[in-house]
């Protein structure tokens, strides 16, 4: 069972389940060594280099077509704060996320995407440099629905993933102090910025999250925007 894990901030809730939730050891030893971005994951997805992963929403399409999606996701609640789009800055796409690139672009939005953690820290800075837009804000406000940014997708051993989500999306989140410290001196931000950055972040997909995929996709097509494809 080969599993890939985004390194980010959104996930550390996933991390801490994970450790204590009953998986054969060559799951965590895959697990230590599959750790990367969205990007790199769609393609190690695409290559069937790991069985399953929370696959960037864009190049999940196949799989959400398919039915080979659990109903866990990493979903942004009215706000993200990790996913902007600097307005004054150069344009340019972040190398990271297909889909925070194509969100872009399906909201008409012109200038630099950040993602992840330097988003964050610029988000947190007390005098932003240049205006900026968080794209799942701007989503909401235009349809009235949170944004799924990544979907937890398998390609085999199905059943042992489907329980999995589940398990993980009705446990309440508890992270210890020391989980907190330590990734605050990785991230650069202080456990206050973290925890409220989490407060934005869902995990379970309902009918509301499946309705804004579709949207999305709808989008998608109608503008053009390009789909990951085998690389």
């Amino acid at each position: 069972m080969r599993f890939g894990k985004i390194d980010y901030l959104n996930l550390l809730p996933f991390d801490i389940f994970i450790k204590g939730y009953p998986t054969p050891s060559s799951f965590k030893q895959c697990l230590n060594h599959r750790k990367s971005y969205p990007a790199k994951l769609n393609h190690d997805f695409f290559f069937r280099r790991i069985d399953a992963g929370f696959i960037s929403s864009l190049a999940g399409y196949d799989s959400w077509r398919k039915k080979q999606v659990t109903s866990c996701a990493i979903i942004g609640n009215k706000k993200v704060l990790s996913v902007l789009v600097l307005l004054q800055e150069k344009e340019g796409l972040d190398a990271q996320s297909a889909t925070s690139n194509a969100l872009c672009q399906v909201l008409g939005l012109k200038g630099q995407v950040l993602i992840g953690d330097k988003a964050l820290r610029f988000y947190h800075q007390p005098q932003p440099k240049s205006d900026f837009v968080d794209l799942a804000t701007l989503w909401h406000q235009k349809t009235g629905l949170p944004f799924v940014f990544g979907r937890f997708c398998y390609q085999a051993h199905g059943k042992f993933y489907t329980k999995m989500a589940k398990a993980f999306y009705q446990r309440p989140i508890k992270i210890p102090h020391y989980i907190l410290e330590q990734r605050a001196k990785q991230s650069g931000l202080n456990r206050g910025q973290i925890l409220h950055y989490l407060k934005h972040i869902l995990y379970r997909v309902r009918p509301k999250e499946e309705f804004s995929l579709h949207c999305f996709y709808r989008q998608v097509r109608l503008k053009r925007v390009p789909r990951p494809r085998r690389f």
